[in-house]
């Protein structure tokens, strides 16, 4: 299909595609009850977006692809929220209880008309293509495409994520995972035990690609855009350096007269809201984010260069 440039959470977008009163009601409902799903619902929809475009998918199928992705959640709404909420690890009893999410959210849209056409999303998108996923344990082409498209959105989002209950885990980390499985896990089919065709892993390998790609587009303009802010901080910096030389020379001043000449000079390198007597404090601070931030970009130019020696 041909690929076409689509920005779901454009203004004219959520309001010509579909994203109905009834939907925009699911969704407050459910941010109501839980913040990290609202959160995570909203991430995994423009993940999806941006895997589809990068799939080479057509405008309307990204349309209807986000949109599932967007409800795929909804029915952890009715979830306890004792579960939904809990701030540690859920038993393995609780964990069978959230599993249910899926059907219950695919029975809310088949019985609604204006969700029915999205119902895929909310039934198939913790199934695995080698069999391994829930609530049907279904497999390979059964699930369908748009399933597959959210669950590699869902588990990058999910992992990467701060939780309640467990720690950020980095983005390299998070892709490798995606990354084992995408291989082969087990053979489905009886007939066909030992034929390569069938050996399938959790998630789709070419959707794993287009996250790595789409990570990759990403980070990359994270960096430009801190770099512009560094290069601002960088001309901040040599501001309230002109402003301190004659910050030091009004303190050193011998007389009034030349105090005042020093201070007014120092007043002109400052901005409206900026206090004179704190421009050693505030240089301090310009040069203390500066080194953060230059650190930071660093860091995205190395993990960058990880990604871009992962292999699918």
């Amino acid at each position: 299909m041909k690929s076409e440039k689509f920005d779901f959470y454009d203004p004219t977008s959520l309001k010509s595609y579909n994203l109905n009163d009834k939907i925009q009601y699911q969704l407050k409902l459910l941010g109501s009850l839980d913040a990290f799903t609202r959160r995570h619902s909203e991430n995994v929809a423009s993940i999806t977006c941006r895997l589809c475009e990068y799939l080479h998918l057509s405008k309307n199928f990204t349309i209807y692809c986000t949109i599932c992705a967007y409800i795929h959640d909804i029915g952890k709404i009715f979830i306890p929220p004792e579960i939904l909420q809990k701030p540690s690890k859920l038993t393995d009893e609780e964990y069978e209880i959230m599993k249910t999410h899926t059907t219950i959210g695919y029975e809310m849209c088949m019985k609604d008309p204006k969700l029915k056409p999205y119902a895929a999303g909310t039934l198939y998108h913790h199934e695995g293509l080698d069999g391994s996923g829930y609530p049907n344990g279904v497999v390979g082409k059964d699930i369908p495409y748009e399933a597959q498209i959210i669950r590699v959105a869902d588990e990058f989002e999910a992992i990467t994520a701060k939780r309640q209950y467990k720690t950020h885990v980095g983005i390299v980390e998070t892709l490798n995972i995606l990354i084992e499985h995408s291989k082969p896990s087990k053979k489905i089919g009886e007939a066909k035990l030992f034929s390569p065709e069938t050996m399938v892993g959790k998630v789709d390998k070419n959707i794993v690609k287009a996250l790595i790609k789409v990570i990759i587009d990403d980070t990359e303009y994270e960096i430009s855009a801190r770099i512009e802010y560094l290069n601002y901080l960088k001309e901040e910096i040599k501001r309230l350096k002109e402003a301190l030389n004659y910050y030091n020379k009004m303190v050193k001043a011998s007389n009034p007269k030349k105090a005042d000449y020093f201070r007014q000079g120092a007043k002109y390198m400052l901005h409206q809201n900026e206090d004179i007597d704190k421009i050693p404090e505030t240089l301090e601070e310009l040069k203390n984010a500066y080194k953060v931030k230059k650190a930071h970009i660093e860091k995205l130019y190395d993990e960058v260069k990880q990604i871009k020696k992962l292999r699918v």
